[in-house]
Parts: C-alpha cells; sequence; structure tokens
C-alpha cells in the first residue's frame, strides 16, 4: 500500500511500527493502547531503535514484540535498512515516538499519509532539527510564552514541518523548569498519541491533497472531554 491516506478497507487491526529512539515512554503507551483485551484496531507488530541502549527495545521484548536496531549511520544504508524491517513486518503504519533520526526520503514517500510523529510542543513553534527533549522545553521557557503543547502530524522530508493531525495545549507554570514542564506534556504526549494513531487506524483521519481530513472532531470522546493540562478521563 503507497501514496496518500490509510488503509481503512483492511481486515484485522492495523501492523503498527514504531521507531524509537529513548526509554519508549510513548511505545508503552501504545503497547498499553493496542495490547490484549485493548483498542482492537492496531497492533504493535515491531520496534526499531536507534540505538541497542535504547530503552523502547526492553519495552519491546517485555511485551513480546519484536525489536529491531538500526545502527547503520549512512543515509543510504538506513534506508535500505528501514525499508526491509517495514516491509518484514508488513507495517500498514509507521510511528515515530522520540525518534531522533531524519528519516529517508524514500521511505516517506513509500510511507506518506501512513507515518506520524509526536512533538513537544505546539508546531509551527518550537521544531526543526535539533529541536527535540529538553532543548524544546528550554527554549520555550526562554520564549516566556504561557501555554505549550502536544503535536500529532504526518512525516514529510523536512524536520517537524508535515501535514498537523491534532493538538492539545499544556499550561506553562511560573514555577516550572525543563524537567517539569517535560513532565507534563509527557503525560498528554502519553493521552493524545494512541488516540490519533487509534483514528487514523479506523480511517477517521487521513491525508488527502496533502492535508489532514477528519470525518469527525477528533476530540469528541469520553477520553478527551476536559482541559487543563491535558485530556480528561
Amino acid at each position: 500500500m503507497s501514496g496518500e491516506g490509510t488503509g481503512s478497507s483492511r481486515s484485522g487491526p492495523a501492523r503498527l511500527a514504531v521507531l524509537a529512539s529513548g526509554s519508549g515512554t510513548n511505545l508503552q503507551a501504545l503497547l498499553d493502547r493496542f495490547g490484549d483485551d485493548g483498542d482492537p484496531s492496531g497492533m504493535v507488530a515491531a520496534v526499531i531503535a536507534s540505538s541497542e541502549r535504547a530503552g523502547a527495545l526492553e519495552r519491546a521484548r517485555r511485551s513480546g514484540v519484536p525489536g529491531h536496531v538500526l545502527d547503520a549511520v549512512d543515509a543510504g544504508t538506513d534506508s535500505e535498512r528501514i525499508g526491509a524491517l517495514l516491509d518484514a513486518c508488513r507495517a500498514d503504519l509507521v510511528v515515530l515516538a522520540g525518534y531522533l533520526r531524519m528519516v529517508p526520503a524514500t521511505v516517506v514517500r513509500a510511507y506518506r499519509g501512513r507515518m506520524v510523529n509526536v512533538h513537544p510542543a505546539l508546531l509551527p513553534g518550537f521544531g526543526g532539527q535539533g529541536m527535540y527533549g529538553q532543548r524544546v522545553h528550554r527554549a520555550v521557557l526562554e520564549a516566556g510564552v504561557r501555554v505549550t503543547g502536544v503535536t500529532v502530524h504526518f512525516v514529510d522530508e523536512h524536520y517537524d514541518r508535515g501535514p498537523i493531525i491534532a493538538q492539545w495545549p499544556v499550561p506553562v507554570l511560573e514555577a516550572d523548569d525543563p524537567e517539569t514542564l517535560a513532565a507534563r506534556v509527557l503525560r498528554v504526549e502519553h493521552r493524545v498519541l494512541p488516540e490519533v494513531v487509534s483514528a487514523l487506524a479506523r480511517g477517521v483521519v487521513r491525508l488527502e491533497d496533502g492535508r489532514c481530513r477528519w470525518t469527525r472532531p477528533w476530540f469528541v470522546s469520553e477520553r478527551f472531554i476536559g482541559g487543563g493540562d491535558g485530556p480528561a478521563e
């Protein structure tokens, strides 16, 4: 399957390939959402890590999900290796969950409309190459803005510039430092990312003509009634 859109006509759950570079807390949120007796729209079929030290691999192992290490640094090799791994796991959707490498353009094109990334700020602000983790939250605090948040977007050939799928605001408090702000934003990431992936797997949202199209407001569900520092139960 290639081109824009999703495989909403598939039979069975969407097979998710998750790319990660760090401890894998967003991966864990996906494993919890789409695990046994969970959301039937998807299943985590494979985890691809950029380092053998990534904690995401241990989370995958504990959940019985195949884990792979992408240890190549050459962009061309990366492209071949990622493409082969995604083909091998028969990925329907690709989720970047704290993945710090640029995905090769050939892979982005092959999965256009089926590859998403979560970013710990409200894009288009505080994004781009080198803007990840504590760097984002430090920049938010230095800018003096009063609201930050979470963005999930389709991946294109540029860092953090693909069409935005969903966002959720998070307040910046007077006493915040990068660590406390990061923790508050991360809690919202763990809620928003699985919800968007589920919507994509069910065909509720898709990429059409380079823009995100929803068949209904993405936040209309019992899980997303509320505000404050994140979606409420």
